[in-house]
């Protein structure tokens, strides 16, 4: 049966996501703080224009939805933009929609998660993150899942590190000619785009209650290993890449390898590209 979906955030994932939902027949209506309306009706997606951390806006949305998907992201860095598009924004959009919407996906990040000697995390696992912005991401989850009821059902996605057409920062870092940030032993999380939203469509389609689940793909991969097989597909000599020159890495001192069982058993959701392998495999074959 059809459903009224909002994207919310339809940027990156977003547009991925609601590009599916309108091709299996669903009302989609995506929002954006920017113009962008092109991409979005051509996707088959009605676009909105709202800040969500404006309870007004939220308000002026033509609701209601059966399915909300909060993918957006903070306009910059820093405790201030992350408190006001992640916490402000899910908390106005529970207070307009929540006893309407029957089921709203949040994605939030691996990086709640602050081990940093390589052991393997799973949703059971300590979350203490260091940063402002990490302890911002694990108040919002905690506030949407303990809005859940018997109408209303949350689920939180932990998503790791996003790549895919147009966004793969490592590569770009090595056709530069340097090295990424951070300790080359460290283990990096790595998940394609269009994976992350085909396990939103999962979550949405689920017979049952919601919950909490991390999204990445089967094979953690330490940086020197990746880079080591990047740079022989490239062509290029790992003797010739310098230090980044850009400063510490996004995550700082993250390294840990991210489990993604308890999200596969549930929703028997396979990615497409199960490892770095496949996945930057497909974008070096679009490269001219």
């Amino acid at each position: 049966m059809p459903k009224r979906v909002l994207i919310c955030g339809c940027g990156y994932v977003g547009l991925a996501v609601g590009a599916r939902l309108s091709a299996l027949g669903h009302e989609v209506f995506g929002v954006r703080r920017s113009a962008a309306d092109s991409l979005l009706v051509a996707a088959g997606i009605t676009p909105l224009r709202a800040d969500l951390a404006r309870p007004d806006d939220v308000r002026s949305l033509p609701g209601a939805f059966d399915w909300i998907v909060n993918v957006t992201s903070s306009a910059q860095g820093g405790e201030s933009a992350y408190r006001s598009s992640y916490l402000e924004g899910t908390r106005n959009l529970l207070r307009v929609f929540g006893s309407s919407s029957r089921r709203f996906v949040y994605t939030s990040s691996t990086s709640v998660y602050a081990q940093t000697e390589g052991e393997w995390v799973t949703e059971d696992s300590a979350t203490n993150p260091s940063t402002a912005t990490g302890q911002i991401l694990r108040q919002t989850e905690a506030e949407l899942l303990g809005a859940a009821s018997n109408c209303f059902h949350p689920t939180v996605l932990r998503v790791a590190g996003i790549y895919g057409p147009g966004r793969h920062h490592l590569l770009s870092r090595l056709l530069a000619g340097n090295r990424s940030a951070g300790a080359p032993d460290r283990w990096l999380n790595m998940v394609h785009r269009d994976d992350v939203a085909g396990a939103i469509l999962h979550a949405l389609n689920a017979d049952f209650s919601g919950g909490l689940f991390n999204v990445t793909d089967n094979e953690p991969v330490q940086a020197k290993t990746f880079e080591a097989w990047l740079a022989r597909r490239l062509n290029l000599g790992g003797d010739s890449l310098a230090p980044d020159p850009h400063g510490p890495a996004k995550r700082g001192d993250s390294n840990k390898r991210i489990s993604n069982r308890r999200f596969c058993e549930t929703f028997g959701w396979r990615p497409t590209y199960p490892s770095y392998r496949e996945g930057y495999g497909a974008i070096l074959q679009q490269r001219p």
